[in-house]
């Protein structure tokens, strides 16, 4: 929904090309490098919407260029537009056939379409141009492992491991596709390469214990899995496989006990209750056994072989129809399985229908009379055993030049697993959570529902602002802004447009800052600042208007910084960078010295500066003046655990939670 407006706009329904007609000076503000480079700072920070608009305006404008059919194909990409992104990428080479990141794009989607083929081809060209790029190297394996090239896949793994021998992610790669290949000794070796560079991430450990229990190798297998459980594992397929080998050692106790793991951290998993139910068969807890397996085969009705153990369950309770019904099906899927043949001779016979069993028994025996058949059929067995699952999967990071950040290597709680809609319910702890800062709290006109967390978004100097009527809407403190629609991205355009006009006949301080605060919204951060400069030249009314806008133009430069050292446009940040916000900070805080936000905001670049012990100094001075304000609770406990100081971290991160941010109860299970 577009804010509330104090005054009444009329404005048309423009779309964003409406920009294009703004006076010379706002035209030559936002030329199309200008454009571009705004359209990749909203793609930065997850505003596909709005980056599309500002990349469809540089093509209507020069339609030769490349760059903004490529970035608006990373945005479409991130829509899950994959046509859409096709198309733009096949544009984007068209115009310039030297980029690789517009190959490296094109072939990511041609996966998402399951074109391997031209996947592969593409991810081979942009090595053509960018031969020494890690990310699509390691695409281009994976690509050729889904396609069955294992030697291919591990000659691209191979030149990787030349260049960085002790990387850890890149020799379990190695394992994973020497088990696709079937090589089991070569991938337990690169396993244990893995586990040599990296001994404390649990996937690593779930994969050397899977591989030594397929080589039957149960005692080195239960220590491994034992260690990834231990290293906070909460991969189901960790407490299948250890359940397996208690089960082998006939410790049904220990199985149970593991199993019983598995089904609470994977309750749509269906080999958890599989396991499970064939354990609680072999004690003779037959109702249970019954309960898990027609579980089972609930969640995973096309995988049949299960029902020769549900069979198996059926005869022991006398369910003589329903075991037929089961071996019928098994036999229909593989009609070479001669157990299925006997156990529905035995029930036909226990029912009385003895002409039936006759029938089940001599075609058993007719094909055992051709063992040559059967053999030729091996492929077409159904595994009947315990199931022994995957290792547990690293969260690739292939895709991280189509996010605004980069993806976690974390194992993330499925959606599916989820047991309630809304991630405030239920065992919130459970909610994987990044341990990144709670961000600045800043002024914007929008904002997401902050209304768990109990710090007071207030300060009169604001409140005393929105009240005089300077600017067209009411401005609140968040620390959580919302994504742009379409719709309200031409509304912003169309106001900057409309307080172009009203400066170039009448400078000034309100109108500079109300178009500084639309450049902001708009992700226009360079313009938004030097809106603010102009406005700080002029005669500001009051104290409180000064305070405001340092404090929103410190907040813009941030944000600026932040943009740019992530798109590389400005890889060093020097102490200057810092000074010049710092400094505008300290200036809020001379002249409002309870101005909690830009304490708050301070410690935050200390932060990132790695200056703790002053970061921790502000967070406390801002936490002095409201003792609610549950964000700078939340940051200088992590900043307390980043210095060693985990007791009274753990507690800050309590007081955060206390006052409504739930995340930290999952960093509070993970810390301690």
């Amino acid at each position: 929904m577009i804010v509330e407006r104090r005054h009444s706009t009329k404005w048309l329904g423009w779309i964003v090309l409406s920009v294009l007609l703004l006076p010379c000076a706002v035209h030559a503000q936002l030329n199309t490098d200008r454009i571009t480079a705004i359209g990749r700072n909203a793609l930065y920070f997850e505003d596909y919407v709005l980056s599309i608009q500002y990349f469809n305006q540089v093509i209507h404008l020069k339609p030769y260029l490349s760059d903004p059919y490529f970035y608006r194909a990373i945005a479409k990409i991130q829509l899950e537009d994959y046509q859409g992104a096709l198309r733009d990428c096949n544009s984007a080479i068209e115009r310039n056939p030297f980029s690789p990141g517009s190959y490296y794009a094109r072939g990511y989607v041609y996966r998402q379409l399951n074109d391997l083929e031209k996947a592969e081809a593409d991810y081979t060209e942009a090595l053509h141009f960018s031969p020494e790029n890690r990310t699509y190297m390691l695409l281009r394996a994976d690509t050729r492992a889904q396609r069955e090239d294992y030697d291919g896949a591990l000659e691209d793994i191979r030149q990787l491991l030349r260049r960085e021998p002790q990387s850890a992610s890149i020799w379990s790669e190695k394992g994973r596709v020497c088990i696709l290949k079937g090589d089991t000794m070569d991938a337990l070796e690169a396993f244990q390469q893995a586990a040599t560079y990296d001994k404390t991430n649990p996937a690593v450990w779930s994969a050397l214990g899977v591989t030594n229990l397929m080589l039957a190798h149960d005692d080195e297998a239960y220590v491994q899995l034992t260690q990834a459980i231990n290293l906070g594992s909460k991969w189901a397929g960790d407490y299948i496989n250890r359940g397996v080998i208690h089960y082998r050692r006939h410790n049904y106790r220990g199985a149970l006990s593991d199993y019983d793991q598995a089904v609470k951290i994977a309750p749509r998993d269906a080999d958890c209750y599989y396991n499970r139910g064939v354990m609680r068969q072999e004690v003779g807890d037959y109702n249970n056994a019954l309960e898990d397996l027609n579980t089972a085969i609930r969640l995973a009705p096309e995988r049949t072989e299960m029902r020769y153990q549900r069979g198996l369950v059926e005869m022991q309770l006398k369910q003589w129809r329903k075991v037929v019904e089961d071996m019928d099906e098994l036999i229909e899927r593989y009609p070479y399985f001669l157990p299925s043949y006997y156990l529905a001779a035995q029930a036909k016979a226990q029912q009385g229908d003895q002409k039936a069993a006759f029938r089940y028994r001599k075609k058993a025996q007719d094909l055992e009379e051709h063992k040559e058949d059967i053999q030729a059929q091996q492929s077409s067995q159904p595994n009947t055993d315990l199931l022994i699952a995957d290792a547990q999967p690293q969260k690739k990071d292939h895709r991280k030049e189509f996010s605004a950040s980069a993806a976690q290597n974390q194992q993330e709680i499925p959606e599916e697993e989820q047991k309630y809609e809304s991630q405030t319910r239920g065992t919130v702890q459970k909610h994987y959570q990044d341990v990144v800062n709670e961000p600045n709290i800043v002024l914007s006109y929008y904002s997401q529902d902050l209304s768990l967390r109990r710090t007071n978004y207030y300060h009169p100097a604001v409140e005393q602002l929105n009240q005089s009527g300077v600017l067209p809407a009411a401005l609140r403190f968040t620390g959580q802004e919302i994504a742009l629609t379409a719709e309200m991205v031409d509304f912003h355009f169309s106001e900057i447009r409309r307080l172009s006009q009203q400066i170039d006949e009448t400078p000034d301080v309100s109108l500079f800052f109300a178009r500084a605060i639309e450049f902001a919204i708009v992700q226009d951060y360079a313009s938004a600042i030097d809106d603010c400069t102009r406005a700080l030249q002029l005669t500001v009314p009051d104290q409180q208007l000064t305070v405001i806008l340092t404090f929103c133009r410190a907040n813009w430069r941030y944000r600026l910084l932040e943009y740019q050292r992530a798109t590389g446009e400005q890889e060093n940040t020097s102490t200057m960078d810092y000074d010049i916000m710092l400094r505008d900070y300290d200036q809020v805080l001379r002249l409002q010295p309870d101005f909690v936000f830009a304490l708050y905001n301070k410690a935050n670049i200390l932060c990132a500066q790695r200056d703790w012990k002053s970061a921790i100094n502000y967070y406390t001075q801002a936490i002095r003046l409201d003792g609610e304000f549950a964000e700078a609770y939340f940051n200088r406990g992590l900043t307390y655990i980043y210095t060693g100081e985990n007791d009274q971290g753990l507690a800050d991160l309590s007081k955060a939670g206390e006052l409504g941010i739930y995340q930290a109860y999952n960093l509070i299970s993970r810390f301690k």
